[in-house]
C-alpha cells in the first residue's frame, strides 16, 4: 500500500509511533494537527503547505521521542515534497508519481521498502499499490489536480492577504488574478 503526498508531507513510521509516542496510534491519531492524515499499515502522512508548520510538526514529534535524522539519514520520520520527493536520505521510503486509479491521473505517493535494493529505480513488495488518501479526499479540486506554488521570498509581493475562513488563509494571487488557499495549523 502506499500513501499519497500532497504539498509537504510528513511520513512517519507506524512502528515509531507505536513504540515511542506517548498514547501509541490513537494517541498520534487523536492528536494530528490538521484532516489530512492517511495511513497504512507501515506509515502515515500527515500534510502541509507552509514549511514553517512541517518543522514545528517535526519538533513536536521530535519531543515524543522520534528521531528524525541519525547521521543524516531519515530515522523515524521523512519530510517529502509533492513535486520533488524526498528532502533527505531514506532507506525505508520509496516516492514516485503514480497513476490513480484508472483516471489517466497522477498523484505522488510514497511507500515502506526497506528491502535490498538491486538495481535503481522504484522499489515495490510485489503488492498492488493501493493508495490511502485523507478521509473525503478526492482528485477532483485536490493538490495533486490543482498544484500551485509560490516561491519562498515572493509571498509579499504575489499574494495579498484576504481573510481566515475554517484554518484556511485566503490570499490573491496578484499574478494570477486567482485566489489561493493555504492551509494552516493554528
Amino acid at each position: 500500500m502506499a500513501v499519497l503526498v500532497e504539498a509537504i508531507s510528513v511520513i512517519i513510521r507506524r512502528r515509531a509511533i507505536d513504540q515511542k509516542y506517548a498514547g501509541g496510534w490513537a494517541g498520534f491519531a487523536l492528536e494530528a494537527p490538521n484532516a489530512t492524515l492517511c495511513n497504512d499499515d507501515l506509515i502515515a502522512r500527515v500534510g502541509f503547505m507552509v514549511p514553517q508548520d512541517v518543522e514545528r510538526f517535526v519538533d513536536h514529534l521530535r519531543r515524543e521521542g522520534l528521531d528524525f535524522l541519525v547521521n543524516g539519514t531519515a530515522h523515524d520520520l521523512a519530510v517529502v515534497d509533492q513535486q520533488t520527493g524526498l528532502t533527505t536520505e531514506c532507506q525505508w521510503l520509496e516516492f514516485a508519481r503514480v497513476p490513480f486509479e484508472n483516471s489517466g491521473n497522477v498523484v505522488s505517493a510514497c511507500w515502506f521498502f526497506d528491502e535490498p535494493r538491486i538495481a535503481p529505480g522504484m522499489h515495490f513488495r510485489g503488492e498492488p499499490v493501493d493508495l490511502a488518501t485523507p478521509p473525503g479526499w478526492q482528485f477532483e479540486g485536490s493538490l495533486s489536480d490543482r498544484f500551485n506554488f509560490v516561491p519562498t521570498g515572493e509571498e509579499k509581493e504575489r499574494l495579498q492577504f484576504l481573510r481566515t475562513e475554517n484554518e484556511v488563509d485566503v490570499f490573491l494571487d496578484r499574478k494570477t488574478g486567482q485566489e489561493v488557499f493555504v492551509g494552516r495549523v493554528r
